[in-house]
């Protein structure tokens, strides 16, 4: 079976798992990563997260362009006051343009992807008044529950249009965090190990985010005011290079850093948020797929 694009492969798009939080008092949170504040015991939280990303050739070239939108839902319950578990599940829809034998060709897909469930343990807690310091592993799965051989008129669509991968993932990390009341900082690090499935196996990635919030305004409402954050964030990430029948592609996986600035308006009982990815470093191998941008908006609740 074919896993890859006509001519080239195509580096996978980046998902991210999304944060889920919630304490008695209303704070700021990362939106492209984990914190390490805790889930209330026997409370429910959620969060559904729409996510664009849109990638390109080098602008000297109209070869491929990919666009995927994708919902991501994401449910979290506290067991204890340590122990918090995690369920992700994102619908993507995804258009992939390339050229092919001269002609401009359209891919598309779409339905849910792999859901992801995790684990998370607070190991470090340390709390002054008005201040907190955090750390918490975590750990977890992707199971394969997205369709991975979708077809077109043209075939076994590539593996950059697949919902699903195939494949049963692995991954795992640390967060740290402190907070004040009147700014946030967090810090990530995180591995994922992805397997082989039907002779495709994307890259491991390895990860390092960090995360500022800083309080820019209070209502003057009685009981628990509402807060609007600025979110400044820094995610480095790097995928090993993907394999195809046990080879490795040489237009596959590489470096990225990107800069991402948000909002969030924060109340009691939800949190509205957005924020744009923005790439400043792409050393890619071969001809892997630039990304161009990532946009991201979304709500938190609980219950």
């Amino acid at each position: 079976m074919n896993r890859t694009s006509p001519g080239r492969t195509i580096i996978p798009a980046i998902m991210l798992i999304p944060v889920l939080v919630w304490t008695s008092q209303a704070i700021g949170a990362p939106i492209t990563f984990n914190t390490a504040l805790p889930v209330a015991k026997g409370e429910f939280v959620a969060r559904e997260q729409l996510v664009v990303n849109r990638s390109g050739d080098d602008p000297s070239s109209a070869d491929r362009d990919r666009t995927e939108v994708a919902a991501v839902t994401a449910l979290g319950y506290g067991l204890t006051g340590q122990w918090a578990l995690f369920s992700v599940l994102p619908y993507r829809d995804i258009d992939l343009d390339l050229t092919s034998t001269g002609q401009r060709v359209t891919r598309s897909n779409n339905g849910f992807g792999d859901l992801s469930l995790f684990a998370r343990y607070t190991a470090y807690q340390h709390d002054q008044p008005g201040r907190t310091v955090r750390v918490a592993p975590f750990a977890g799965v992707k199971a394969p529950t997205g369709k991975d051989d979708a077809r077109d008129s043209l075939g076994i669509l590539p593996a950059s249009v697949q919902v699903g991968s195939g494949s049963w993932d692995y991954f795992g990390g640390v967060v740290l965090t402190y907070q004040t009341l009147q700014y946030q900082f967090d810090g990530q690090l995180s591995y994922r190990v992805n397997n082989e499935a039907k002779g495709f196996e994307a890259g491991d990635v390895a990860r390092l985010d960090g995360s500022y919030q800083h309080r820019l305004w209070r209502s003057g409402a009685q009981g628990v005011p509402d807060y609007l954050y600025g979110v400044i964030e820094v995610n480095l990430i790097h995928q090993d290079r993907n394999r195809l029948n046990g080879s490795e592609d040489p237009n596959s996986g590489g470096t990225q850093v990107f800069l991402t600035p948000g909002i969030q308006y924060v109340t009691k009982r939800w949190i509205l948020e957005g924020a744009v990815q923005v790439p400043i470093v792409q050393n890619l191998n071969g001809t892997a797929l630039e990304n161009d941008y990532i946009v991201r908006a979304g709500v938190r609740f609980n219950f």
